[in-house]
């Protein structure tokens, strides 16, 4: 098994004022050769917007993107004519596909937003846009890992990708276990959002991340020493 520890303090880092951006891999201004993805995951951005501001209308193309609010609301709009408001307990996803255009904003004018952005290269180039978000109560089924994201569970988000996102909500002495769709020839990416865990003898404090290859068991068990909030990806290391 090989293991990469993406420690919360080496990541890159951005303060635009309106924006607190903390990156695990390059983006923008931030660029390191040795953290330029983790297989078909690219960004992995911790955000920050204060309130009333946000990233104004931009363009994607071929790439799944998916926010996961933390805390507060984002409005979202794009050029295919949606007008959502994602709220934390939410998580949205958007296959840019051909070409889109979207803003995501801010929804409150008093309260900051606190969100993951994760970017996602896509299996199949091209396809038409779309765009989903559901809720997962995750505070209804603690020490169980929800399935959030994935290509083939009419329960969640749809991903143009064999790629599955697993969210958790741990107690503290919590063990929860996960299966892997594709052991063999997948990694792990996993991003400790609130506490302290164990995964496979290895320790993850608040915002650190861990990423798993050639793990070599379909079966992978997590441990919180402290009331936790965890997300997984299991994602391939080669595509195309």
């Amino acid at each position: 098994m090989k293991s990469t520890l993406y420690k919360a303090n080496t990541r890159g880092h951005a303060e635009h004022g309106w924006l607190n951006s903390f990156h695990t891999f390059s983006f923008a201004g931030y660029h390191n050769p040795q953290r330029m993805n983790f297989g078909a995951l690219r960004v992995f951005n911790d955000d920050t917007v204060d309130a009333g501001t946000g990233f104004g209308a931009h363009p994607h193309s071929n790439m799944e993107i998916i926010s996961i609010p933390l805390s507060g609301a984002l409005e979202h709009r794009d050029s295919t004519g949606r007008h959502k408001i994602i709220r934390s307990g939410e998580v949205q996803i958007m296959s840019a596909g051909k070409g889109i255009v979207h803003s995501e904003i801010n929804a409150s004018q008093t309260e900051g937003v606190s969100f993951l952005q994760i970017w996602i290269i896509p299996d199949k180039q091209n396809i038409d846009p779309r765009y989903d978000q559901k809720e997962f109560p995750l505070h209804s089924h603690r020490n169980t890992f929800i399935n959030v994201v994935a290509p083939d569970n009419p329960e969640a988000l749809w991903i143009n990708q064999q790629c599955w996102f697993y969210m958790a909500e741990l107690s503290e002495g919590g063990v929860a276990g996960l299966d892997l769709s594709k052991p063999h020839d997948h990694g792990l990416f996993v991003f400790v959002i609130e506490g302290q865990i164990e995964v496979l003898d290895q320790i993850l404090d608040k915002r650190d991340s861990l990423g798993l290859e050639d793990i070599g068991s379909s079966h992978v068990e997590f441990r919180a020493y402290t009331e936790s909030k965890v997300l997984v990806i299991e994602l391939p290391m080669k595509w195309h």
